[in-house]
């Protein structure tokens, strides 16, 4: 690494003291598909994925897969075409994926419990010609249907995946509930579609390269309007070899715990992808909470998991986690949202009282480069740094607005180059000319959006969204930080904190906080905590109002929804002027 005074760029400073991870990477130039069949070939009788206690071997995985992609086939797929997969965490979800990769097509995933009119953009937005969803989410589709073009809607049914016993139980709880799908409806059901695969004997397979564009995820990107994000082969399978280098330790067979959803970034890049074409083993949960994840980790012996910041503070409050023995935990992931210092220090505690001998590695990424790319080194953790950035990756801290470096220590924008950055957004030029930079050095870098910083040793410190900053009487104001201040108080459970507009300072600061269990939501421990912030946060700073919640709104994949709490305040604002 060159002197700071020449350069403040990193590139991967991974050296043998941080776990023997290599600079530079080789990654293959197959398609993902190919990945998982190579692996298919190396471990056939090891265990692909575990779903409501069924197993399947690699060996069945591949074979399903090349059944579903010579049904696509039959049903009049090309390469090219965009196909939608709007499924949670299941079986059907997983090979319809690869099949569709397979037959040359472009994976548009979306999640189920989206709306009708939010379906309708994505589709539109992806140009999808054909979708895949199950039996409880077919009347979203049936609703939209007269205002896209869909060759076929395939609906396939989570009782076809489970094993006999199971199935019958399924039927007489969740299943009684589900809404009949009219006989005559014009579907596709899954194994009418897979039939149409036993009867196709001609060519499936297309000649997928690596940069060949594969998936389409969505993302408020930088701006915060919903786009569709074009990934490659490449950019996954880089994704996959860079989570391995960075975790040594993994074995195939090692266990995760797949409950971050398959039509987001952390959820397909890292907890299904990446163990799929490595050897490991994915349980796949189609629906989760905070109970029945804890459940999981402790019927699978699971040696792997990943989740956002309030999954792991919901983890800390549940009784049944009281006397269990993580023991068998080699790895425990956060991603998706800023783990605040507190919640870490908490849940590290917890790991070792319960045996783990490892604790919680924070990452960063974002959808624009599939999910992580920088993650805490094994046994080398700085306190508030995401850690370190992946094989073959740099990172920058820029002046926001520019492509001029800042010095350590200086806040900046967070900018990244590496082997997984987008191909780029679906139909937004002026965003992708925007986010995506050709700088100096010849290297395409993404502008991110966040603030952060960098020490001498590489080690990156995010601080939060640049949009997400609240400026007040002229003075930058870090939620995040005021976030970390509450959250290590000893009554409060998690909090979030947001600007709210004023006609004097332009905005001014307000806490949202829940509060442990058993503690009164009163004026008398708002005073405590006013009185305690006075003593800890600079007076431009301080909290006008501090609003107690029962629970804090969730985004759809667990991340505290900061831009709800701001919409209500704006609604309540834009009342009282209007009253005024």
């Amino acid at each position: 690494m060159e002197t700071a005074k020449e350069t403040i760029t990193v590139k991967t400073p991974w050296i043998k003291n941080l776990g023997d991870v290599p600079a530079h990477l080789e990654y293959p130039e197959w398609s993902m598909a190919e990945g998982v069949e190579h692996i298919a070939e190396k471990y056939p009788n090891l265990t692909a994925y575990v779903f409501m206690g069924r197993q399947t071997t690699y060996r069945t995985l591949v074979q399903e897969i090349h059944l579903c992609a010579r049904a696509l086939k039959a049903t009049g797929i090309r390469a090219g075409d965009r196909i939608t997969i709007a499924m949670p965490n299941c079986p059907q979800a997983v090979i319809m994926f690869y099949a569709v990769n397979m037959v040359g097509a472009i994976a548009n995933m979306i999640h189920p419990l989206s709306s009708e009119k939010e379906i309708e953009f994505y589709l539109k937005e992806s140009g999808s010609i054909s979708a895949i969803t199950l039996d409880q989410f077919y009347h979203k589709f049936e609703a939209i249907r007269q205002n896209v073009n869909l060759d076929n809607i395939i609906i396939a049914s989570i009782k076809d995946a489970l094993s006999q016993p199971i199935k019958a139980g399924y039927m007489l709880t969740e299943g009684r509930k589900l809404q009949k799908i009219p006989k005559d409806a014009p579907i596709l059901r899954w194994n009418e579609f897979l039939r149409r695969g036993r009867t196709y004997h001609w060519k499936y397979r297309a000649e997928v390269k690596a940069h060949d564009p594969a998936v389409i995820l969505y993302s408020g990107g930088t701006t915060g309007v919903t786009k569709g994000i074009l990934l490659s082969n490449y950019n996954f399978n880089a994704l996959a070899c860079q989570i391995i280098a960075t975790n040594p330790f993994f074995r195939p067979g090692d266990k995760m715990l797949a409950v971050m959803p398959i039509f987001h970034g952390f959820g397909l890049g890292v907890t299904i992808h990446s163990m799929l074409v490595n050897g490991g083993s994915c349980i796949l949960v189609p629906r989760f909470t905070a109970e029945s994840y804890a459940k999981l980790i402790l019927k699978y012996r699971c040696n792997l998991i990943a989740g956002v910041p309030t999954l792991y503070e919901a983890l800390l409050r549940l009784p049944k986690m009281k006397n269990a023995d993580l023991s068998c935990l080699k790895g425990v992931y956060s991603g998706g949202d800023s783990l605040s210092v507190e919640l870490k220090k908490r849940f590290d505690k917890f790991l070792f009282d319960h045996n783990a001998a490892i604790q919680v590695r924070e990452g960063y990424g974002l959808t624009e480069c599939v999910t992580a790319s920088c993650l805490t080194p094994l046994n080398m953790a700085k306190e508030g740094s995401i850690g370190l950035p992946f094989p073959d990756t740099y990172y920058k801290i820029v002046k926001p607005g520019t492509q001029e470096e800042v010095p350590y220590g200086e806040v900046g924008e967070i900018c990244l180059s590496g082997p997984t950055v987008m191909i780029g957004y679906l139909g937004h030029p002026e965003e992708n000319a925007q986010t995506l930079q050709t700088h100096p050095d010849g290297l395409t870098w993404i502008h991110t959006g966040d603030l952060g910083t960098m020490d001498d040793d590489g080690f990156v410190y995010f601080k939060q969204r640049l949009k997400r900053m609240i400026v007040t009487s002229g003075y930058n104001v870090y939620p995040s930080q005021l976030e970390n201040i509450f959250d290590a108080h000893e009554l409060v459970q998690m909090s979030c904190v947001i600007g709210v507009p004023d006609p004097l300072k332009m905005q001014k600061v307000k806490a949202f906080i829940m509060l442990k269990p058993g503690v009164v939501a009163s004026e008398e421990t708002k005073e405590t905590l006013m009185a305690y912030a006075r003593k800890h946060i600079a007076k431009y700073a301080l909290p006008y109002d501090i609003e107690f919640r029962a629970e804090l709104p969730k985004t759809l994949v667990g991340k505290v929804a900061y831009r709800v709490l701001e919409e209500e305040e704006l609604a309540k604002h834009s009342g009282e002027e209007a009253k005024a």
